[in-house]
């Protein structure tokens, strides 16, 4: 099975239990009736990213279906969270390109997903062999990427929450779903 389309969720969740969190999360995704099966981090080639309306569209409940996921949890008040997703895509569709997770502690949205979309493109960049300093901001690299030429684009999907101030868990998840179709 190669994947031929691939759509961004996130969700936030909040419950007593850890598992309802959870589940609850998957709930304000959109892809709660799926039975899913975690995979690493490769966008194959050719593959088509498609709105999430769409995307969710095309599962049926109890489907097995393919995802990246990137999830965070606690049950301390007011701690922040956040799950993300990079991703990377190469000029040349018909290569692969990469996909990453990030969960943390402690940051912003703007920040998880920034360190989630630069961890994918400098997979792929290291990949295709596009020289970079590792050592400049994001920004200054993001463009180094786009000049080479090599890469089409970089973007991420990301979820923060602070923790419920009762002390109930709080889960974030982001997540790439694959599709055969």
């Amino acid at each position: 099975m190669v994947p031929k389309k691939i759509f961004f969720v996130k969700g936030v969740g909040t419950h007593k239990d850890k598992l309802a969190s959870f589940e609850a999360a998957l709930r304000d995704a959109g892809i709660e009736t799926q039975n899913l099966v975690y995979v690493s981090s490769i966008l194959p080639p050719n593959c088509e990213i498609i709105p999430k309306a769409k995307g969710v569209s095309l599962l049926k409940p109890g489907q097995i279906t393919f995802c990246v996921m990137a999830r965070n949890e606690t049950c301390e008040p007011n701690r922040l969270i956040s799950a993300a997703i990079g991703l990377a895509v190469p000029k040349d569709i018909s290569n692969y390109g990469y996909l990453s997770e990030h969960h943390t502690y402690g940051e912003t949205a703007e920040k998880a997903g920034d360190y989630a979309e630069d961890l994918a493109a400098t997979m792929l960049s290291t990949t295709l062999g596009v020289e970079f300093e590792a050592d400049k901001a994001w920004d200054e690299r993001k463009q180094e990427y786009i000049a080479s030429g090599k890469i089409f684009k970089t973007t991420h999907t990301c979820q923060s929450a602070e923790g419920n101030k009762n002390g109930l868990w709080t889960t974030v998840i982001a997540v790439a779903v694959f599709l055969e179709d």
